[in-house]
């Protein structure tokens, strides 16, 4: 499976959550916040900004289905604009987590902003490091966003 097949599953789950939720209207902004929050929810499990505390990271799956979060708000905002990529850029890049939690934030925010295509493709670019950061590989993010996928579609069965 590739990377644009996500894509089509997004959209599909967009659809459901929309016509569920009775949603006719633009929700571009909303989605744009909630892929921030999602990548400040990532940052915080994976504890890397807090100087004050020895206690370590989540465990590897919260950390993985944080991350899994935030590529189904990414997916959306695409699907939004009519903007795809084909393959998982695999960015393999060493970094500092915690300054580039910060400037992932700056490019999502860039995009949502000014919504281009150029924008959109290097907020991929910045989580594609941030797998490589953090250990996971294409097969684990997309093993985990079919399961985060599909407990989505039970979750506005059952009234999430």
């Amino acid at each position: 499976m590739e990377l644009i097949e996500l894509f089509s599953m997004q959209k599909e789950l967009d659809a459901f959550i929309e016509n569920s939720r009775d949603i006719h209207r633009d929700v571009f902004i909303e989605k744009g916040l909630a892929l921030t929050i999602e990548l400040a929810e990532l940052a915080n499990e994976t504890r890397c900004f807090k100087y004050w505390s020895s206690k370590g990271p989540s465990e590897r799956e919260v950390l993985l289905e944080e991350f899994v979060d935030s590529i189904h708000f990414l997916l959306s905002l695409g699907n939004e604009k009519g903007y795809k990529i084909d393959r998982w850029p695999n960015v393999q890049q060493e970094v500092d987590l915690t300054k580039w939690f910060l400037k992932t934030q700056e490019v999502i925010l860039s995009f949502i902003h000014n919504p281009e295509v150029d924008k959109y493709s290097q907020v991929w670019q910045y989580y594609s490091v941030l797998a490589y950061n953090l250990g996971f590989t294409f097969e684990d993010i997309l093993a985990g966003y079919i399961s985060k996928n599909e407990k989505n579609y039970e979750r506005q069965r059952t009234g999430y």
